[in-house]
């Protein structure tokens, strides 16, 4: 396997704010989700705000998905148990692969900020299509959570020993290299 040097490639990421009450106006969970990735050097590819509908989240995903330009996917809202809440439904059955460590990861680190209610979070992250979908509460504090402890180091070529810019679409990285696992 040829080994790529380790660098910073910046990034397509749609942003997904999945919500009943917010508007494009109090959407403060996804301005700062948009203002993470583009101060860690990526690039905002597209931005919207959905309701809790299952059919048209699995739509807007889709699409992107398919697309050729957006590589990750963050969507914030909807994660949790409340009667409305469809993401974690919405998002599943598009995934090709889950990334379960995502969730337990983000549940741990909530643990120490919530204690017990943390149990309540259905975070979740997969990859479809060579595109990276996250899936995190919708509160502030858990977008930043979420970004600066455990999706923001993954999306940098520099993390290793892995890190996941070897398995976006458009990827100019190479996987883990054999001296880096082991193997």
């Amino acid at each position: 396997m040829t080994k790529i040097a380790r660098q910073f490639y910046p990034l397509q990421l749609a942003v997904l704010t999945v919500s009943d009450s917010r508007t494009a106006a109090n959407d403060s969970s996804g301005e700062l989700l948009c203002q993470l990735l583009t101060q860690a050097g990526h690039q905002l590819a597209e931005r919207a705000l959905l309701p809790n509908n299952r059919y048209q989240l699995r739509a807007l995903l889709s699409r992107w998905i398919a697309s050729t330009e957006v590589q990750v996917v963050l969507i914030n809202g909807g994660t949790g148990y409340a009667a409305d809440n469809c993401t974690v439904a919405a998002v599943t059955p598009l995934l090709d692969q889950t990334v379960p460590g995502f969730g337990e990861l983000f549940r741990q680190l909530s643990w120490q900020q919530l204690g017990s209610a943390a149990m309540q979070s259905g975070a979740l992250a997969g990859l479809a299509n060579g595109t990276l979908v996250f899936a995190m509460p919708g509160s502030g504090s858990a977008c930043t959570l979420a970004m600066q402890q455990l999706i923001l180091p993954q999306l940098d070529g520099h993390t290793g020993p892995c890190n996941f810019i070897p398995h976006l679409k458009n990827s100019p990285a190479c996987g883990c290299t054999t001296a880096e696992t082991g193997a």
